[in-house]
């Protein structure tokens, strides 16, 4: 096993170092798109702390299941078959946070579109309960982010110093950047749609990579940045178009 300062000359473990970090950094926009929807449900004093619990939560896990390395490598191997398709515990785990995914974003995405009348006293215990269930919930797609996130870091190098460094580096990046995010799909809330749209596209995602079927990420991203484009345009149109407007009336 090499030694840190035999990594730390070697730029081959530098080189796997930086592809790790990017990559881990690309796989938590999918998890920091989750925690920014939901934690913006919670009262605004709250929403900061749902937040750094979450992003903790997901590094303590990712540290844990990388010092359980055998065991997350044993995590790939079949342990049945079904439709001449062999599946192992991390298919079983995809398939299932999948399927949340699926069920939570269609869930939200049906109560934008059609909103329920709330009174004062069913929505104050909502914000309660919202919590604890916006950090349960947040809790379940650590759990399989991180499995899929330390799953890929095996597959790219060997050396677990590599793979704590780009974990700790990554969710630091997903720590840094989760307030602005979070303010941002509060200010904008066609933003909101948007997001849940690619919450559904990453549930749809994980349970066809559960039963076998791998689409490449980068078509994904693409999807994902060219549909963000066309967002930024009609927003910059709508605030163009407001802009004018006041200049009218002014």
């Amino acid at each position: 096993m090499d030694t840190i300062p035999a990594l730390i000359a070697d730029p081959n473990a530098w080189a796997a170092l930086v592809t790790l970090i990017v990559m881990e950094v690309v796989l938590g926009i999918d998890n920091l798109i989750f925690i920014s929807i939901f934690t913006n449900k919670l009262p605004p004093e709250r929403r900061a702390s749902a937040r750094r619990i979450g992003i903790g939560l997901a590094l303590i896990m990712r540290l844990g299941l990388l010092a359980t390395i055998a065991w997350i490598m044993r995590l790939t191997e079949p342990v049945f078959t079904a439709f001449d398709n062999a599946f192992s515990i991390r298919d079983l785990i995809l398939i299932a946070g999948g399927l949340f995914l699926v069920w939570k974003a269609t869930r939200e995405i049906h109560n934008s579109v059609d909103p329920g009348p709330e009174d004062g006293d069913i929505a104050a215990n909502a914000v309660t309960i919202g919590f604890t269930a916006a950090v349960t919930q947040i809790i379940l797609l650590d759990l399989v982010f991180s499995i899929d996130s330390i799953v890929t870091a095996v597959g790219m190098t060997p050396h677990i110093p590599i793979m704590v460094v780009a974990v700790v580096v990554a969710v630091g990046a997903m720590l840094f950047a989760s307030g602005p995010l979070a303010r941002f799909i509060e200010g904008n809330p066609t933003v909101v749609m948007l997001a849940l749209g690619f919450l559904l596209m990453i549930g749809m995602i994980l349970i066809a990579d559960g039963f076998g079927v791998h689409v490449p990420k980068g078509y994904i991203y693409a999807a994902m940045a060219f549909s963000a484009l066309v967002e930024s345009l009609n927003m910059m149109s709508r605030r163009a178009r407001r802009v004018r407007a006041e200049q009218e009336a002014g």
